[in-house]
């Protein structure tokens, strides 16, 4: 251990003493014919030899830079980029000393952008209004890196441990490649299988909206998105990968994708199976597939679910074997009909056992629920997802977005559970032995059709959405639950009871926009939503006699049926400029709510109507090209269920009976969100401050009364008052000096709730604070060594009204500490180090736990081959442990995870490209 603290020291004066050969340039960029300064231009050195990227940095609002680099004695360049400016370029024979260039003034651009990018050197950084572009040659990371590797290497970028990126603290929601989906629009595939050295350019812009895009409009989003252009020597060939393993505890993983890309046709198949919770897809020579604490592959969460355009994969608990195959292809078929389609089968069988202590609180004294299960699912998928993009003309477009699902599980529970009082004495006890089995056919789309007028900003949109499915359930019941307090005789079942959900959703929105000026639109639009739910159940008591589920139960078969119909005229102002963006949406939704249900051959009908105000606005302001500050608002409403108005009684649950209230009103909340951005290129920091939340006039919940068993009665109340709101900070920055690279980070978050409810007619209340700071440290020199710790500190509190409990809290220690060594060539050794710890949790349940995951590769035949041992779990100390406070309880889970395993692999890489190699511009530092 004392050698790693020799060799941390080494690095530090490695790194000061580079600094002392470091020099100082600095000037001002100015327009030649206005003389004002220019902001965000690009100023950087190139070696006159091979073009190299040697440091850059971006003017500031005076026009201004500075930046350090190191000295040399060979001839360079200093150039100056600009959008629609002529590029600025002088010679430098050498750099022994620091200078100050001066003024230097850009002339305008006689010929497009396009013309002046193609016949110049590209920047490292181009801003251009509302896109910030990165050329990849200029950002030197391993010749096998994969895209996410890459991504980590750009200004503002942030990868966290649970793979959320976020870009100048906006958080990435969407990320194509050449303008396209790459199977699915969060391109989580993409970013773990695509190699970084097909990569030309890092596009991210704020996400719009396909009316957005077409219209130019500027983005009301919270969000960013990232588009991948791959270079055009490498947009014709093949390239993918294949991987297999074999492990101990008959552990196994296997994975293969193709990709083949002509132009703008682009077609990839892959396919996975394995059983250690994972989808098989990640090209992290280290800890590929491995998940666990780490939980840096990007479609992996926490508790060890992980999806794919928007399936799930795994329950969320427990271990799962899975199966995957799936296809996507985009092409242009015509010129002006360009083609999105992919294809997933996914299979899983998951196995998990749970313990769970649950204390309930109650106005007249706490009990306690003790329960374990053990379940057993299979599960398959198919889904079908595409998009036709059609140009009438110049100015006419439509969209069309169908997505068909086909799915079905099959589960088996066996479980028990235990209610006991403050005495510990026995208030009730079940046993089940059920199993279920879900079918759902699902089918979605979109289109949408957009007319631009000759004048610039004038446009008609029409959106039409249509959601439609069919989900029907037979669960078969076996369980037995006992009453040990007033003498109420034992539930006991053995039924089927088969469930038949409908919905059927349309919503349409015509929008017409007509500038004023320049700068300011008005725009009128109309909104109408229909949407049905069907809800049916038959229950069937088991027959002794002639063995079948015939014996009609009525008072579990009832009917619940529902329409909403939703008219909503709007009219709105919008206003663009270079600093201001405004926009305002005002009007009047009429609802029309429809209720039936069917119970005991008595129908009930109850029927609602509403007028509320319809609202929604977005400002922006903009400092600089660097810092901005914006603001939502939305005033949004949503209807509760039918059986949550109906007073219609559900048996269903042998400890909860359900019955509805016809008094109740809507959901309606206010929803903001207000953030701050400011992020220096030049100095490679940023930091932010975001707030938000959602505040409600009016809101359903529960209200739970008790008898002497403990067996529920739940019907719904309304209250106002509460809320859901969040507060955080987060700060970030990068030192790069010759091969040192040191990356720092520190986010703050702060969560504030308050929430209301009715337990036994007593109304309670429950505010919670949940603080959860987080820092983390990155170095990385050259492409040798990599070393990232960090540590998450999570603390919360809830207190309590009208309980015998006054609070409850509880905090947690997350530390982890990454490291990973690429020499001697070839060779790959990295070791995950994760210690979590929890302050509060029930008796038998371990605390905290160390989770130590290490792997070893090596590369041979030009790298085409990788050879890998990686063990999980090295300590076999992984947990799952958790602890759950909410308003009316204390949970404590713990459930099945992967233990110790170790895996041998072999992976072979593909690689077989049309076009010439790539011409390295890599930075060096």
């Amino acid at each position: 251990m004392s050698k790693f603290y020799y060799f941390i020291l080494l690095v530090f004066i490695c790194s000061y003493v580079s600094a002392q050969n470091s020099i100082s340039l600095k000037g001002k960029v100015i327009d030649e014919t206005t003389k004002s300064p220019i902001e965000s231009a690009t100023v950087y050195l190139s070696s006159i030899k091979d073009s190299t990227v040697i440091a850059y940095t971006i003017t500031d609002k005076f026009g201004k830079f500075d930046f350090k680099t190191k000295k040399s004695n060979k001839p360079l360049h200093l150039k100056v980029s600009f959008v629609s400016y002529q590029d600025y370029k002088i010679e430098l024979k050498s750099i022994e000393e620091g200078k100050d260039f001066g003024t230097i003034a850009l002339k305008e651009a006689v010929k497009s952008l396009d013309e002046v990018v193609v016949r110049s050197q590209a920047p490292p950084i181009r801003i251009k209004k509302d896109t910030l572009e990165f050329n990849v040659s200029s950002f030197k990371v391993r010749p096998d890196a994969n895209v996410e590797t890459l991504l980590k290497q750009l200004p503002g970028v942030e990868i966290d441990s649970d793979g959320k990126i976020t870009v100048n603290g906006k958080e990435v929601n969407q990320i194509l490649v050449n303008g396209k989906p790459f199977f699915d629009k969060d391109g989580k595939i993409a970013l773990q299988n695509l190699p970084s050295d097909i990569i030309k350019k890092v596009q991210i812009t704020d996400t719009k909206t396909k009316k957005e895009e077409n219209t130019g409009a500027v983005s009301s989003s919270n969000n960013a998105s990232i588009n991948l252009t791959i270079d055009e020597d490498k947009n014709k060939g093949f390239f993918g990968k294949f991987m297999g393993g074999a492990g101990s505890d008959s552990r196994y993983e296997s994975s293969a994708l193709v990709n083949y890309f002509k132009n703008k046709r682009k077609i990839s198949v892959l396919a996975s199976s394995n059983n250690i919770n994972s989808t098989g897809f990640s090209m992290d020579e280290i800890f590929d597939n491995m998940g666990g604490g780490r939980n840096t592959n990007v479609w992996m969460n926490s508790n060890g679910t992980f999806g794919i355009n928007g399936r799930q994969f795994g329950s969320g608990n427990g271990i799962t074997r899975s199966d995957l195959v799936g296809i996507n292809y985009s092409d242009e078929w015509r010129k002006d009909l360009d083609a999105t389609l992919s294809y997933f089968y996914s299979a899983a069988n998951t196995k998990n056992d749970n313990i769970t202590n649950q204390v309930n609180f109650l106005p007249s004294g706490d009990f306690a629920t003790r329960s374990n299960f053990s379940s057993n699912e299979d599960r398959y998928t198919h889904n079908i997802a595409s998009v036709f993009e059609f140009k009438i003309d110049s100015t006419t477009s439509i969209i069309l977005e169908p997505n068909f699902t086909k799915a079905n599980s099959k589960k088996g529970i066996v479980s028990e559970q235990f209610s006991f009082d403050a005495q510990d004495a026995l208030l009730n006890s079940s046993t089940s032995d059920n199993f279920y089995e879900n079918d759902l056919n699902g089918f979605t789309n979109t289109l949408s059709f957009t007319k631009s007028f000759k004048k610039k900003g004038k446009f008609l949109s029409i959106v039409f959405r249509n959601d439609n499915s069919v989900n029907t359930n037979d669960d078969y019941i076996d369980s037995k639950t006992v009453f040990n307090q007033d003498g109420k005789p034992d539930d006991i079942r053995k039924q089927l009871n088969e469930t038949k959900n409908i919905r059927d959703n349309y919503f349409t929105e015509i929008e017409f926009t007509q500038p004023v000026t320049d700068s300011l639109k008005v725009k009128l639009g109309v909104e109408y939503k229909f949407e049905q739910k069907k809800d049916n159940r038959d229950s069937f008591d088991y027959d002794e006699n002639n063995k079948s589920y015939s014996v009609v139960n009525d008072e579990l078969t009832n009917i619940f049926n529902s329409t909403e119909n939703t008219f909503s005229p709007n009219t709105g102002i919008i206003l663009n400029k270079k600093k201001v963006n405004l926009y305002l949406n005002l009007g009047t939704t009429i609802i029309n709510f429809d209720n039936k249900g069917d119970y005991l051959n008595v129908v009930t009908s109850l029927n609602k109507e509403y007028v509320l105000p319809y609202t929604n606005a977005y400002a922006s302001y903009a400092f600089s090209n660097n810092k901005n500050i914006s603001v939502n608002y939305n005033y949004s409403y949503n209807l509760p269920t039918s059986k949550q108005v109906l007073p219609i009684e559900d048996l269903a649950d042998p400890l909860n009976t359900f019955i509805g209230n016809p008094n109740l009103d809507l959901n309606k909340n206010h929803g903001i969100y207000l953030s701050y951005r400011n992020f220096d290129f030049a100095t490679r920091s940023g930091y932010g401050l975001y707030s938000g939340g959602n505040f409600y006039d009016n809101q359903v919940v529960a209200s739970v009364s008790y008898d002497d068993n403990r067996k529920r009665t739940t019907t719904y109340e309304n209250v106002a008052g509460t809320y859901n709101s969040w507060l955080g900070f987060y700060w970030n920055k990068t030192i790069k000096n010759e091969a040192h690279t040191f990356k720092y980070g520190l986010r703050l978050n702060n969560n504030f709730n308050f929430s209301k409810g009715f337990t036994d007619d007593e109304l309670y209340t429950a505010k919670s604070y949940v603080f959860s700071p987080r820092i983390n440290f990155g170095y990385d020199y050259g492409e040798i060594l990599s070393i990232n710790p960090s540590y998450e500190y999570s603390y919360n509190k809830t207190s309590f009204t009208n309980y015998n409990v006054d609070q409850a809290d509880y905090f947690t220690h997350k530390l982890n500490l990454q490291v990973t060594n690429y020499w001697p060539k070839n060779w790959t050794f990295g070791n995950d180090f994760g210690y979590t710890y929890n302050s509060n949790i029930s008796p038998g349940f371990k605390k905290d736990f160390f989770l130590w995951n290490t792997s070893l590769a090596y590369s041979f035949f030009e790298k085409k081959f990788m050879a890998k041992v990686k063990v999980y779990d090295l300590l076999n100390q992984n947990q799952s442990a958790t602890r759950m406070i909410t308003p009316t309880t204390i949970v404590d889970e713990q459930n099945t995870v992967l233990k110790r395993y170790v895996m041998f692999s072999l992976t072979y890489k593909l690689e077989k490209f049309a076009g010439k190699e790539k011409k390295s511009n890599r930075m060096m530092f």
